[in-house]
């Protein structure tokens, strides 16, 4: 059965994020909240967690996960940021966008487009999910959770935990989670290109 912590949105229980980083760090997958949408999360260089998500979401070999990190200064670890790019992510972070950058070499491979050695990350405007990271002190291996045969990712935190008991080991609920998507940028060329609109608002990003 999963562990199930409901903590509070604005200052959510110490001891219950310690629990969830325990477990993460003990190379579980967990269920935590974000500005779009709940998501999966595993510790990085977790290779069966990705493999639990894509068991469970029917997910094909080559689907791309996202790096989910708690702050802008970690981004700069796992990708490539020129001057231009940097200014461009810098004014909308944190929030509600996912970016497609060139992954450096502390990136995990298994995240990487193997092809074009791209990698989605993002920081979300998230008390819940920023200061979970922040005791965790890395950066999730995510994936939204979003299941087979649904159109619209789950937004309930106790009805994740009781659809998905015995497939992830731990949900947190701050029950303020985000409902829509991110919006997904492309910084990997000369002009942005924005690949799905969501909850971001597109227009920085457009000309």
């Amino acid at each position: 059965m999963a562990r199930y912590f409901d903590v509070h949105p604005l200052n959510p229980q110490p001891h219950s994020l310690d629990q969830m980083v325990d477990i993460v760090t003990a190379g579980g997958l967990v269920v935590y909240p974000t500005d779009s949408c709940y998501a999966f999360g595993c510790r990085l260089g977790n290779k069966r967690g990705l493999e639990r998500i894509a068991a469970v979401r029917h997910l094909s070999p080559k689907h791309h996960y996202t790096l989910v990190c708690s702050g802008f200064a970690q981004l700069g670890q796992y990708v490539e940021m020129n001057n231009r790019v940097f200014r461009a992510i810098k004014a909308v972070t944190p929030g509600q966008y996912t970016f497609i950058l060139r992954a450096t070499r502390e990136a995990p491979k298994a995240m990487q487009n193997a092809k074009l050695h791209t990698i989605g990350v993002r920081v979300p405007d998230h008390r819940t999910a920023r200061a979970f990271l922040e005791r965790l002190g890395e950066p999730l291996m995510s994936s939204t959770v979003l299941l087979p045969g649904n159109e619209e990712p789950m937004t309930d935190g106790w009805a994740i935990k009781e659809e998905l008991d015995h497939l992830v080991d731990a949900v947190l609920d701050s029950g303020d989670c985000g409902v829509e998507p991110t919006t997904v940028v492309d910084l990997t060329g000369e002009e942005p290109v924005v690949l799905r609109i969501g909850a971001g608002d597109p227009e920085p990003f457009q000309e």
